[in-house]
This record gives structure tokens, sequence and C-alpha cells, in this order.
């Protein structure tokens, strides 16, 4: 539905009989039985009435154009309804009070438009602004008054709603602004001469009063629209229980409004007691409100008032009192003196209230004086609060002792800034500092307790990491035991010297506790990343470990290596020794349980299964979990299966100095040898010579010795590999051994050959072959056998294999026997 408006009542009292027929017709009125309710507004003329109706029920009444003056624009009643609301919403604006057009004799027309709207309306809307809720005239209070009186004796009482509209809202609390006025309506009400019939009535029986504040539109368009939303909201079925009118009485259908409201405007254009005030408390009213507020623009514009404002923002000022107090005394004797013969109760009136603006305007210039005083109070509370701390004395006593001592300092400095026309309370401002010298003190007592648990963790971790990566880097089955002890002593010892200093704080034991909490875990969350971090270089501790035992015997010393060394048993005990490194890092031992994890890798790594548990293929691998029984997840540091991937690892960089080495004891064991055999040649040089001495008388037997040192020289050519074993035990025997070994002269050999089917002999010999980077490079030759031609080219060479080199110093390939 549309909006629709007419002109009930125009400027000149005539009631718009056709006009408002139309209107009910339009808006089907009569259909609507009692579903229906009539709002009405009053208040002062170019207050904003119809401006508000407009947002407020999206009616279209004229609005004021401040481009063409502040001119009235309602004359008399104008009526219309609100789309969008239900139920049907009949909405009244009123000519404005107090308006030039009409001039100050004639105000009888507004009074009776008032108690139109006041005997027709359900809820009535009372426009007024926050500043004039002081002010009897502008704030409509002594017409309410002659309303109260002229309603009972024409009608018959019925509840309704008074709701008050307070625009242009300053800092007042809403709350404050409300109370106001529900004591000045009751007293209104209770001054009200009423029938004998009410002589008992409370105000709440007849009237239901409700306050709204609202911002000022120009200056706060979206706040204002807001509460403009938050009041139509209010308006939907208001004839509801709980509503705004929910508790009217003496409804009439809405098919006999137009009737009813003829009705009442004759009765109320026929009543003549509706008279206004005396002239003389009108005239005292205007004439003084017109000087308080002509001595509060003096005051606001005043040269001194202005200097001093201007002192006071920029700091403290001495004798701040007393120069308020002049000024003030000064622009009150001047209301007195000007005022001295209008009413003396409108005139006392009017003095409170210039009293009370000429305070409100001191009271900015005040505020910061205390704000001053404040911030000097703090700064110098700070800097005592450091001095005594630099002293030596406790956190606690010297915060309290300075805190005490500077609030006294502010009530004091606060005594000396009373205004005596005022009666401003300091008891916020004071509080205010209070909590910011308790809150620079909290900051303070922070910033120190950091120092301290920072300066304690730097001493915590210095006394720890370097000795723990030292423990670790000679790790042994003493490594965790002496980490343990190490850990502990440096936590009491920092714990007691921590608890010495926290006294000065007075702190409670929860907080103390956690402080040394904290200490407690950095000092574990030290030994764990220290851990971590030597954890990292495993591998090379475990071939530093491994070569330490592999190549210094037990008094720690360089091993001189002869040749007879069992390098199978000094190769496991390195490896034993760098399994004991690697079970030692695989988890962090705080907590002095016993673990089977040297054990575990022991039995996994380095000792050899019997052919049963070999056999066995249901046994599981301990090495296959990622986690150890005895130690939690966290505590892990090198996990089963990590252990077994880093150990074959280390096995495979570490198998090269055992080749190595192995080589080294078989030349060593071959030189040896070949010493030896020099030594037996020698003599068994001298034996033949001797024996050619003796013979020498006898061709023959020359001739037998050359033949048989022929035969000697070609068998150790050929055999030389073989010698060493020969003269293992007796000369003689070594002797008839190479002799029994060696083979006819070659013209035998291809006699042989000649009368076919005798084995023949070849020599073959190995390529050199090389097992490490700086090994030896070692040969062997072996014999074969075949019945090839003559002239048949030589197998090709094989390279000798890594059996070869673990046995090569105890076995040799012997030739087969012919």
């Amino acid at each position: 539905m549309e909006c629709c408006e007419t002109q009930l009542i125009d400027g000149d009292g005539n009631f718009n009989v056709s006009g408002l027929d139309h209107f009910v017709k339009t808006v089907r009125l009569g259909e609507c039985g009692l579903s229906y309710v009539v709002v009405a507004i009053m208040g002062p003329s170019i207050s904003g009435k119809s401006s508000l109706l407009n947002k407020l029920f999206q009616t279209n009444f004229r609005e004021m154009d401040a481009f063409k003056g502040r001119t009235q624009t309602t004359k008399g009643i104008w009526i219309a309804n609100s789309p969008g609301i239900e139920p049907c919403t009949i909405v009244m604006d009123l000519d404005g009070g107090d308006r030039r057009e009409r001039g100050e004799d004639d105000t009888v027309f507004e009074r009776q438009t008032t108690l139109f709207a006041l005997a027709v309306s359900d809820i009535i809307l009372i426009n007024m602004c926050c500043h004039d809720i002081f002010k009897e005239q502008a704030a409509d209070k002594p017409l309410l008054k002659t309303i109260f009186q002229v309603m009972m004796r024409l009608f018959s009482p019925r509840k309704m709603t008074l709701l008050f509209v307070i625009h242009d809202k300053t800092n007042s609390p809403s709350e404050h602004l409300e109370l106001l006025l529900r004591e000045d309506i009751q007293r209104i009400w209770d001054s009200v001469a009423k029938p004998e019939a009410h002589k008992s009535t409370a105000l709440n029986e007849l009237f239901h009063v409700e306050v709204i504040t609202f911002p000022n539109y120009e200056e706060r368009e979206e706040q204002f629209n807001e509460q403009v939303s938050l009041l139509r909201n209010q308006f939907m079925h208001s004839i509801a229980p709980g509503g705004l009118a929910g508790d009217r009485g003496g409804v009439l259908p809405a098919s006999e409004f137009s009737f009813s409201s003829q009705h009442m405007w004759k009765v109320i254009k026929e009543n003549r007691e509706l008279d206004l005030p005396s002239h003389k408390v009108m005239i005292a009213t205007i004439r003084c409100e017109e000087i308080a507020n002509e001595k509060l623009s003096l005051f606001a514009c005043d040269e001194a008032w202005s200097e001093l404002s201007e002192t006071v923002q920029s700091g403290s000022v001495v004798g701040f009192r007393q120069n308020v107090d002049s000024i003030l005394d000064a622009y009150l004797a001047e209301y007195d003196e000007e005022t001295t013969y209008f009413d003396e109760g409108v005139r006392s009136t009017r003095r409170q209230h210039l009293h009370a603006n000429l305070l409100k305007l001191a009271h900015p210039s005040f505020r910061a004086v205390l704000k001053h005083l404040c911030s000097k109070i703090l700064e110098n509370f700070t800097i005592d609060l450091d001095q005594s701390l630099i002293a030596g004395r406790g956190f606690a006593s010297s915060a309290r002792d300075c805190a005490l001592h500077y609030l006294l300092q502010f009530d004091q400095d606060f005594s000396g800034l009373k205004v005596k026309h005022a009666n401003w309370d300091a008891s916020c401002s004071r509080e205010k500092l209070r909590l910011n010298i308790e809150a620079h003190a909290t900051s303070i007592r922070s910033t120190k307790l950091s120092e301290l648990i920072v300066y304690y963790k730097k001493q915590l971790t210095e006394e720890l990491a370097q000795p723990i990566e030292s423990l670790f880097n000679n790790a042994d089955q003493s490594t965790w035991a002496s980490i343990r002890k190490l850990y502990n002593i440096s936590i009491e010892k920092a714990i007691s010297e921590f608890t010495s200093t926290l006294l000065g704080f007075e702190l409670d034991s929860t907080e103390s506790d956690n402080l040394k909490m904290d200490l407690k875990h950095h000092a574990r969350d030290v030994v764990e990343n220290k851990s971590r971090e030597e954890t990292g270089k495993i591998l090379t501790r475990l071939k530093d470990r491994f070569l330490d035992v592999f190549v210094r015997d037990n008094d720690s010393l360089p091993r001189v290596w002869t040749g007879k060394e069992d390098i199978k048993k000094i190769t496991k005990d390195s490896r034993i020794a760098a399994l004991k490194v690697l079970s030692i890092f695989a988890g962090i031992r705080l907590d002095e349980k016993v673990d089977r994890i040297e054990s575990i890798l022991n039995s996994a790594l380095i000792d050899t299964p019997t052919a049963k548990e070999k056999q066995n293929t249901t046994l599981r691998d301990p090495l296959s979990s990622n986690i150890w029984e005895e130690i939690p997840p966290e505590n892990t540091l090198i996990s089963p299966s990590q252990c077994k991937s880093l150990w074959k690892k280390f096995i495979k960089e570490t198998d090269f100095i055992v080749y190595d080495k192995m080589l080294i004891e078989g030349a060593l064991r071959r030189k040896k040898a070949m010493q030896l055999l020099s030594w037996k040649v020698m003599a068994l040089s001298a034996i033949i010579s001797l024996a050619c001495m003796i013979l020498s008388r006898n061709r023959l037997a020359i001739h037998a010795v050359f033949i048989a040192v022929f035969m000697v020289s070609n068998t150790l050519r050929i055999h030389r590999h073989n010698i060493t074993r020969q003269f293992e035990h007796v000369m003689v025997a070594g002797f008839l051994s190479i002799i029994s070994r060696s083979r006819l002269t070659p013209w035998f050999s291809l006699g042989a050959h000649q009368r076919g089917g005798h084995r023949s002999m070849r020599y073959v010999s190995c390529r050199p072959a090389t097992f490490a980077s700086n090994g030896p490079r070692l040969r062997r030759g072996v014999l074969a056998t075949a019945r090839d031609p003559p002239h048949q080219a030589s197998p090709k060479p094989s390279t000798c294999d890594y059996e070869f080199l673990k046995a090569h110093s105890r076995t040799t390939t012997q030739p087969p026997q012919t």
C-alpha cells in the first residue's frame, strides 16, 4: 500500500471533514476493526519532526528547506498512513510549538492541537533536543502539566504511551537523561490537581513512558539511520502484548475514527480554560534564557579563558583553581546583575543551568590538568623505581613503597586543583593512575624476570653444551651416566641461584614453580638438542672409533704390524667398539632406566647365528622395528631400522681398511720367507762347493754335481712361491723335495714329446691384480697340465680373487705331479 496523506486541521483551526473521509476510504481504515494504531508527534517548530516521521514511517510530509530559510513547513495537523508497518499505523504531524509565525501572544492553537493529539492517539512522540532537557519551556513541560489537567477533566482517561525522542545526543549517558526526564514528568504529574476519582492514580496507570536517544543527523548520519531502523522495528506489531501500545485502553473501532475525531476537536475548540501561563513568568523565562546563553557565549570566547585553556593543554598550570574560580565568579555576577528584576524562581533556575553549562565548558581543561598531573607522577614513579632497583632493593618492596608514595602525592596535588563552584571528582583519574602504576610495575617485573630467565638459560647452555660434546667425543659405557650427573648438578646449581634471586619478587608458589620448571625444560632441551646434533655425526664417529681400536694396541699406542697379528680378531674387536658407540647414540637416557640396546645390536650385527638359527625362518629381525622397547619414541635418536642401515654403510666404508691390512700382512710374511730362503740357498751352495772339492778328482761326479745344480736352480726359478714351505722343517728334506720336483733338461722333454703319449708341463702366470688404491701388487704362478701340441698358445691369465687374499700367506697352488 502506498502512502496517502491529507491535511486534517488547517492553520486556522478548520477541520477537513471531506479530506478525512477520503483518507479513510483510500487506506481502507474501516476494514481494520480494532487492529490499528494512531501515532502523533509534538515538539518545538523547526526541530525536524516531519523529517523524523518521514524516515521512521516512510511518509511524505513536507520538510523544511534550509537553503530557503528556517521557516515553518507544517501548519495545523497533517495525517498519513505508514506503508509497510503492521498493523495499520496512522501518523499525525502537528504544528510546531513556539513558532515565530504566530508570535508570542497566540499559543492557544498549539495547545489545542496538542490536546487533540493526546485525545485521539495511542502513542505520542515528544521530540526534544538533548540540550533542552533542563529547559522548562523548550521541553514542553508546562504544556504537559496543562494537558494532564485538561485531559482528565474533558475525557475519560485511558492508557497511552509517551515516547520521548531526544535528538542531537551528546556524550551524556542515555540512562542519566532518561532518569532526569522521568523525574520531571513524575513531578509534573504529582503537582497536577486531579479529580476526586483519580486522587491516588499513579502516572504509570495512565501513561507508559519510554525514552530513546538519537545522535546528530548531520554529524553521524549512519548511526542516526541505525537508530531509526531500530525504532521502526518497535512499531511493528505495536499493539501486540508487550508492544509500544500493547496495554492501551478505550479503543474505538476504526470505522468510528472520523466521527470521533470531529467530535473531539469540537469539544477542544469550545473549551476556554486552556489559558497560557502568566505573561510575567513567560517573559522572565525567555529573557533569563537569553541572558544565560549570552554569558555562556562570552565565556567561551573570553581571552583569559582561551589563554588558560591553551596553556593547560601544553602542560600543568600552577594556580589553575584560582584562575577558573575568578573567571566563573565574574560571569555569574554579571548574570545576577542583569536578571535582578525578573521572577526569582525563573531567575534562580536559569542561573543553575548557566552554572552547569559554564562548568561543562571548563571541565575539559580540568581533565587536561589531571592528565598532565598523572603523567608527571607516573614518570617520577618510573625514575624512583629504577633507582631503587639499582640500589639493590627487592623489586616487590620497591614497587609497593613507590606506588603508595606517589598515590599520596596525587591526592595532595589534586586538593590544589578543586574549583569551588564544582564538585568534580578525581576518583576515576586516581584509579586510572593506580592502574597505570601497577601496569608499569608489572611490565618492569616481567622484563626483569625475563632477563633472569634468559641469563640462567644461557648459563645452563654454556654449562651443558660443550661438556656434552666432549663426552660424546669420548663415548663409552659411562657417557650417559656422566651426562645425567652433569645435568643434575647444573640444574641444582641454577635452581638454587634462581630461587635466591626470586625472593625479592615475592612470587607465589605456583608462578615460582612454573619458572623453575621452565629452566628444567630448557636444560633438558639443551641435552636433547645437543644429542641430536652430535647424532648427525654418528657415521664419522663409528669410523673414528673403529680406526682407534684397529690401528692402536691395548696401551693406546700405534700398533706395530709384524705379520703375526690376527686380523680377524682385531677387526671384530674394532667393530664391537664401534657398535658400542652406536648403542650410546641410539637414544636419550636421562631417566636411568636399564635398556638392552647394546645386546640387541650385538646379536643382530656382530654375533654369527648358528645353523639352527639360520634354519629357523620364523625368527623376527630385532632391528626391523622403528622404536626401541625401553626408550620412548620422543627420546629415540636412531631407530633400530636406521641402526641396521647405518651399520651396513659403516661396514662398506671400513672394509677397504681391512683389505689393505691383509695385503700388507701377506707381503710381510713373504718378505720373511725370502730372507730365510736366501740363507738356506747360501748354505746349500756351500755344501755343493764342498762336494765339488771332494769330487774334483772324479770327472763323472763333477758332471753329476753340475746337473744337480742346474736342476735345483731350475726348480727354484719355477717354484719360487713354494720354496719357503719346503724348508720350513729340515734343510736336507727340503733339498730332496726340490730335487724330486725338478724336471729333466729340455732335450729330455723334447725326447718325450717325440716319443708321444707323455704329459707335458707348461708354466702359466697370472697378470698382476690390484686390490686397493695403495696396496701392493701381487702375482702368483700356477702349473697346468694338458695334452696339447708343443706350439699351442697358453691360456689367458686370470685375476686373483678376494679368497686368495685372505689365505695367500698360508697356501700356494701346487703343480701336478708328472
